[in-house]
């Protein structure tokens, strides 16, 4: 059992490492199209996780949730982290609010996405392989903690767990707190004076409201979006 919880901690792992890149990537991708190519020179249009990586969202936040249970350290909070801010330099836009926004949010979208392709996975996966659709169910069950790892189906649990993490960084990515992705969109529609009260909230600020309530309107996001999810796969 101890084996299995660590194989799927390295699953989650490794989902995470990936649905980061792809996000921060997404976002130097937009913000390149839309006339601003400092992340481009910077390398960022990549998925290699090298150049996204943020020690303490990426790597440390992510192991203490991922890795900490397994040793009995358990931290109250979803599974979701962050990488190295992507470089964007507005006045290189030629509509700077609406590029900016949809730089913003190809980030979001991307994590989108990916659960997209994810899901799409798991249908044909229902449809391929022997008892496919209850392989599927079970593993999806089995990401969500509801049913026993040992027993799920290697490729569907690690699709299962890909919906589970990039629907919690798309929910986690859209809450206005800073430096959040949402924050900026939310920035981008106040006015002057209130721009100036907003930046400057950061800091362990930020990071209280994220682990404190960010973590609560996360709950209240995301479970009712995977228990469509999961009863989408139930009705296959």
């Amino acid at each position: 059992m101890q084996a299995t919880a660590f194989v799927v901690a390295v699953f989650e792992f490794v989902i995470l490492l990936f649905s980061l890149s792809f996000h921060e990537c997404a976002h130097a991708f937009m913000a390149s199209r839309l006339g601003d190519q400092t992340a481009r020179m910077q390398g960022r249009v990549s998925l290699n996780p090298m150049v996204h990586i943020d020690p303490i969202g990426t790597l440390l936040f992510p192991a203490m949730v991922i890795f900490g249970p397994l040793i009995g350290f358990h931290i109250p909070f979803m599974l979701v982290g962050w990488a190295k801010p992507t470089p964007v330099i507005t006045r290189n836009f030629r509509k700077i609010v609406r590029d900016d926004n949809l730089t913003t949010l190809a980030g979001p979208f991307s994590n989108l996405i990916l659960v997209c392709i994810a899901l799409l996975g798991l249908i044909v996966m229902a449809f391929a392989i022997p008892d496919g659709k209850m392989a599927v169910q079970l593993s999806f069950a089995a990401a969500l903690q509801m049913a026993d790892p040992v027993d799920a189906h290697p490729v569907a649990l690690l699709l299962s767990l890909a919906i589970l993490i990039n629907l919690s960084l798309f929910f986690f990515n859209l809450l206005p707190i800073p430096p959040l992705d949402g924050s900026r969109v939310v920035r981008n529609m106040l006015p002057y004076n209130a721009v100036q009260v907003y930046d400057r909230i950061g800091g362990w600020i930020s990071y209280l409201l994220m682990i404190f309530v960010g973590g609560f309107i996360l709950r209240l996001l995301l479970w009712p979006a995977l228990g469509f999810v999961f009863s989408l796969l139930g009705r296959l």
